[in-house]
Order: structure tokens, then sequence, then C-alpha cells
């Protein structure tokens, strides 16, 4: 009877310290998951910087185009349109390459905890594996 009082008890132990380190563990995979969307983030941000400057870019494509229209009307040297249209629409390519590459940092994909979500799966298998 004392023997099955020992066991009982060393069970209890047991399933309390798998308890505990299993809350330990959800803990610290928390605050993985805390810093990892931190991060994420941070590349949102940069992202919207770079959309900042394309949106930049875009309105001094159009401060160019007007510029380059007064000047070639007043020159009337190769022919204002095609000098207007060359350097507006150079402008332009680099303010849509800056609104590509930014709104691609912002994409929700981007945001995935991707280590957390690793990190998670192998827990689990440990946690299995110490079930069995």
């Amino acid at each position: 009877m004392n023997e099955t009082h020992q066991d009982s008890r060393g069970l209890t132990t047991l399933i309390g310290d798998l308890a505990q380190q299993v809350t330990t563990l959800l803990q610290t995979e928390g605050r993985l998951l805390r810093a990892e969307i931190s991060e994420k983030l941070g590349k949102v941000g940069a992202g919207a910087i770079q959309v900042l400057g394309g949106a930049i870019c875009l309105l001094a494509a159009l401060m160019v185009l007007l510029q380059a229209l007064v000047i070639a009307l007043a020159e009337a040297g190769l022919g204002a349109g095609w000098s207007s249209l060359l350097v507006g629409v150079v402008v332009a390519i680099l303010g849509v390459i800056l609104l590509r590459t930014g709104t691609a940092s912002m994409d929700p994909a981007e945001l995935t905890p991707d280590r957390t979500q690793s990190q998670l799966k192998q827990d689990v298998r440990v946690v299995k594996d110490q079930l069995k």
C-alpha cells in the first residue's frame, strides 16, 4: 500500500512538473511571438516609407513634366512634347518601382511569424514525445 501511495505521488509530481514546464514553454513562445511581430511591424514601417518616397517621386515627376513643358515651349528645339515625355516617364518609372517594392514589404504574408510557427511545431512534437 505504501508503494502505491509513492507511485501516485510520483505521478502527481510528474504531472505537476509537466504542467509547469508547458506553462513556461508557452510564456517563452509568447515572448518570441511578440518579438517577431515587432520585427515584422518594423518592415511594414520601412515599406510605408518607400511608398511615401514613391508618392513624392510621382509628385516630382508631375513638376518636372510641367517645368519641361514650359522650357520646351520657350526654346522650341527638339520638340516640347518629346522632351517633357522623356523626363516625366523616367521619374514616373522610378516612382512606380518605389511604390511596388514598398507595397510588397507591407504584404500580409511578410507579417507571418515564421520562426515562432516553426518553434511551436517543434515544441508540440517534444511535448507529444514526452507524453508517450
